[in-house]
């Protein structure tokens, strides 16, 4: 099962979404990703990891203004995240007033 359209033509597949979690250690990551994804983490879950040397890499792989679109972007999608959480919107609910949900049931992963 392909998450995203868009990310599966961007080169995401299955068994790299699986290694998410252990991103660092992945082979499965460029060093460029894995900063991008240490960033993600500073914002959404350690700003202590947002040392010199983090952002010393981070300039080694983006420039300003992509450093700028990826935190809003990471922090507009926590931001998502967080509020479908306070609605108690779960994957498979249907929005309200549609027959649309946000995932379908089937392709729900445990």
């Amino acid at each position: 099962m392909q998450r995203s359209v868009q990310a599966g033509r961007q080169g995401l597949t299955e068994e790299k979404y699986d290694e998410l979690l252990n991103f660092a250690d992945s082979d499965k990551f460029t060093e460029r990703e894995k900063i991008a994804l240490t960033y993600t983490s500073a914002i959404a879950w350690n700003s202590d990891i947002a040392d010199d040397a983090l952002w010393e890499k981070l300039h080694q792989y983006f420039s300003i203004p992509e450093l700028v679109e990826l935190g809003f972007f990471i922090g507009l999608t926590l931001g998502q995240q967080r509020w479908i959480k306070t609605l108690d919107i779960d994957h498979g609910a249907v929005l309200g007033d549609t027959a649309a949900g946000l995932a379908p049931v089937g392709r729900q992963r445990d």
